[in-house]
């Protein structure tokens, strides 16, 4: 039979959920892939929200665990059955936690070729955070010339990503950000409307720039500070989609508020409900490598840390001091 090979790797991995002090940084074993999984050496981390939501017990997963849902870098090995990539095939993925590695097993359906032209930082850098601009302005609701749209968060990494893509989709592109360098970097990619939420009233100046019509679709990933506002902001039928929650969980809601607002939509969507099975998968990944590839989309990466700084890079992120993406480099 085969020498069975173990890997040591260094990761950064949580014991207890708390705070990014709980990230610890070890060398952690990886064996040879099962079957349907494959090996993978990263080559760029991406780092997003939801891996603090994993850190601090909001989502639950089986402890410990390396968290990172999102990565890019080289398939070393491959298990049994696994014929949707091959050793030394470029890739990128999100997926299940794990990310925060040189090395790590995942299942190879997860896996996406990167076409040629988009870099491993630039793929690792957009694909969680593309992906999730794509489901939001392509299928929860489908943006097109004559809507006007609301977005929170609008500096952010899926804000930068999403008001380029709903400008080129036609849209009227508003967003909201916490600061004027913040409202500065969303202006030049693709909002046409911007406010500030720390010195403005969000829902008087939406009404303003729209001239009362409102707004046809709110994507809110702030969750509990915007939560009211957004939904006063909708146009009668007008869907809210609440798709995170950087500043706190969104309280219980009595839905007749739905009713006396205008018969509003409601929905509480995420990115891997969305892509469940792989030929879903590889329709969004491509309909995001085509706008990237075709420039539509520049992505931003605006912090790079060392994939020891996980720590680091969490404290950035949860205090609203990052902008665009981040990255963690093995």
């Amino acid at each position: 039979g085969r020498r069975k090979e173990t890997i040591m790797t260094i990761a950064n991995r949580v014991h207890q959920t708390g705070g990014p002090e709980v990230l610890s940084v070890e060398q952690i074993e990886v064996g040879d892939p099962g079957p349907g999984e494959a090996r993978v050496r990263h080559t760029a981390i991406g780092v997003n929200f939801i891996d603090t939501y994993f850190r601090s017990g909001l989502y639950k997963t089986a402890l410990p665990f390396v968290p990172g849902n999102e990565g890019a870098g080289i398939v070393e090995a491959v298990g049994e059955g696994v014929d949707v990539v091959k050793p030394g095939d470029r890739v990128v993925y999100s997926a299940t936690p794990g990310g925060y590695a040189q090395q790590r097993l995942i299942a190879a359906d997860k896996l996406i070729p990167i076409p040629d032209g988009i870099s491993d930082e630039v793929a690792a850098a957009a694909f969680l955070k593309g992906l999730t601009a794509q489901y939001l302005l392509r299928r929860t609701f489908r943006v097109g010339p004559g809507h006007t749209v609301l977005i929170h968060a609008a500096a952010g990494g899926v804000g930068l990503i999403a008001g380029q893509w709903a400008r080129a989709l036609g849209a009227t592109v508003i967003g909201t950000a916490g600061s004027e360098a913040k409202i500065e970097l969303a202006r030049q990619n693709g909002y046409d409307h911007l406010i500030n939420y720390r010195t403005e009233d969000f829902v008087a100046r939406v009404l303003e720039i729209t001239d009362g019509r409102k707004v046809d679709v709110v994507y809110d990933s702030v969750g509990r500070d915007t939560f009211d506002g957004s939904l006063e902001v909708l146009k009668p039928l007008g869907l809210m989609v609440s798709f995170g929650q950087s500043s706190g969980a969104v309280p219980p809601v009595d839905i007749s508020v739905l009713n006396t607002k205008g018969s509003l939509f409601l929905t509480r969507p995420s990115v891997f409900g969305y892509n469940r099975d792989r030929g879903t998968l590889l329709e969004s990944a491509a309909d995001l490598f085509d706008v990237i590839l075709n420039c539509k989309v520049r992505v931003r990466i605006d912090q790079r840390f060392a994939l020891t700084e996980a720590r680091a890079a969490h404290e950035a992120l949860e205090s609203r001091a990052t902008t665009g993406s981040t990255l963690l480099i093995p």
